[in-house]
């Protein structure tokens, strides 16, 4: 792991545990077991070390969902592969935690914002077409659709964690919605 990659991941535990509030340099460096200073060796301000963490986030997502979703080509694998993924990202409480606070310094930071949507855009690059591919009439709508699902889920299994938590059955009604019925 490089140093780079020590320091988000650090940030992204201070986010997870302390809020956007706790998230300092000094708290970074602490969380990384690294001398006071190195953190701004990386990321000068707040808003660089902020840019890094969803740069990071979108970097971890990324791999998890390339691990979990080796057959999405049915509704059914879809919905598998997505509630696969939500599982996965409720069970990883302080990356979950991290990337929510993200979201809430997205709304007082436009910057941020359009960081944020500049990464839905190059999830929508792939996905849309994914969609498309599975019968979606209206791709963008869909996966919009489905992205607020699995952002709804995670939330309610944050704030109020169950555990019976089967999210893959949330996002197959949702697809079915989208898809029409299947055999499963």
């Amino acid at each position: 792991m490089t140093r780079r990659h020590q320091v988000l991941d650090a940030a992204t535990r201070v986010l997870g545990t302390a809020g956007p509030r706790g998230l300092t340099h000094r708290a970074v460096d602490a969380a990384a077991g690294l001398p006071q200073g190195s953190t701004s060796n990386h990321f000068r301000t707040r808003d660089a070390l902020v840019d890094g963490v969803v740069d990071r986030l979108l970097e971890r997502e990324t791999e998890l969902w390339g691990r979990l979703a080796d057959d999405v080509s049915t509704p059914d694998a879809l919905a598998v592969a997505v509630g696969r993924l939500v599982d996965e990202l409720a069970r990883e409480r302080l990356i979950t935690l991290a990337r929510h606070a993200v979201f809430v310094e997205a709304a007082v930071r436009p910057e941020l914002g359009q960081r944020i949507t500049a990464a839905h855009r190059r999830i929508a690059e792939w996905a849309t077409p994914l969609f498309a591919a599975l019968g979606s009439d209206d791709p963008v709508r869909d996966l919009r659709l489905v992205l607020a699902v699995v952002d709804g889920l995670l939330t309610n299994q944050l704030a109020d964690p169950q555990p019976d938590f089967a999210p893959a059955t949330a996002v197959r009604t949702v697809l079915r919605g989208i898809f029409g019925t299947w055999t499963a």
